[in-house]
């Protein structure tokens, strides 16, 4: 068992599953390969009763490559996008979002999570954001957790296969060059955006500042020309590592146990969402001409981050998917106070299951202490 190794030894096992797993994976040419592998590993770990857990500053690392990943991509096509198709792309957010919290109200309804949990749970934002957030407004940050951290594993998996399907051996790109010869200026210039965006992020405790902070400086430098972003493929697998068991170590066994008995309802309401964001796909795929993939990916109710990943492996429009993703996060982020207000007022007070209130208090302590958001 896991739980007998040391420390280092449960390192060394994550890194070897990590290892074999993207190996696995990629044979079988899936995007995401370097994301799904160690996410998978390091669920494994953690059930298996592992106690390690991902230093913040590679986290926060992480995500602010990332930001300066998708920076790359919104491009002068992403301005066009939003200027000819705002009222689309719009419609088809707050359709997203509206449906996540018809979920949300019913499974409260229903008694089956306690409180304004499912609406914070099924909301398609980052994991992290919404964690914290379901917090600050009374929801039990622990079954928000699994459900975020749930639907991100569906989500990820179910874009990856369609990616695999819908496109076929094509979108696995040629093996790439790990470690090229860099350009100086703008390495350094973009990691410059990396960690100077991710510290403004988290000073100003913006939720998922790491990742959104250097993603909207980096997008401003790259649309106008000043800088040229830089990230080769050495540290983006690094990065898309570290995010990967970042989400795997958040399966800790209480989270589980906890889980298990609204199980079946949260996965019939996470596919439910994700069938829903299918058919806005194919309604952009019939009336606006839209590309099968791209259509799945920038409707998929998932992380943009993650969906960042896959996009980037595949043969899509990655303006038009970062567009719907970005818009729809920063919706979320807008919205889900005054959804979950709405919701809590609409459902009965006593409805769920509740947890004791120390293994509660002890949880949201954790978490905020997980994304640096103690005092």
């Amino acid at each position: 068992m896991i739980s007998g190794l040391a420390s280092y030894q449960q390192w060394l096992a994550l890194l070897a599953g990590s290892l074999l797993l993207s190996a696995l994976l990629g044979l079988l040419k899936l995007p995401a390969a370097l994301l799904l592998g160690p996410m998978i590993a390091a669920v494994l770990v953690e059930v298996g009763g592992g106690r390690i857990r991902l230093p913040r500053i590679l986290l926060y690392t992480c995500q602010a490559v990332i930001g300066c990943m998708v920076a790359r991509a919104l491009t002068a096509d992403l301005l066009s996008i939003f200027a000819a198709r705002w009222p689309l792309l719009l419609a088809l957010v707050l359709s997203v979002i509206a449906m996540s919290a018809l979920l949300g109200w019913l499974m409260s309804r229903w008694r089956i999570l306690p409180g304004t949990t499912a609406v914070w749970g099924l909301s398609p934002g980052a994991a992290s954001a919404m964690v914290l957030m379901a917090g600050a407004f009374g929801a039990d940050a622990r079954l928000v957790a699994f459900m975020q951290y749930f639907r991100v594993v569906l989500v990820a998996t179910a874009a990856t296969i369609v990616a695999r399907l819908w496109a076929g051996p094509q979108v696995a790109a040629s093996a790439p060059i790990w470690f090229p010869a860099l350009h100086a200026q703008a390495f350094a210039e973009t990691l410059a955006i990396a960690l100077g965006g991710g510290l403004i992020g988290r000073m100003a405790r913006i939720p998922a500042g790491m990742f959104l902070v250097p993603m909207l400086i980096g997008a401003g430098l790259h649309f106008t020309g000043l800088v040229a972003i830089e990230l080769p493929p050495w540290l983006l697998a690094l990065s898309y590592a570290f995010l990967g068991w970042s989400i795997g170590l958040g399966f800790t066994r209480e989270i589980l146990a906890h889980a298990l008995r609204a199980l079946p309802q949260t996965a019939l309401a996470i596919l439910t969402l994700m069938l829903f964001a299918g058919g806005l796909a194919l309604v952009l795929v019939r009336g606006f001409g839209v590309d099968p993939l791209t259509a799945y990916l920038a409707t998929s109710p998932g992380g943009a981050d993650s969906v960042a990943i896959i996009a980037a492996s595949s043969q899509v429009n990655i303006s038009f998917v970062m567009a719907m993703q970005t818009m729809r996060f920063l919706a979320v982020l807008a919205l889900g106070p005054a959804v979950s207000r709405f919701v809590a007022r609409h459902i009965p007070a006593s409805s769920g299951v509740l947890l004791p209130e120390d293994a509660k208090t002890q949880l949201l302590s954790q978490v905020k202490e997980d994304e640096g958001e103690l005092d």
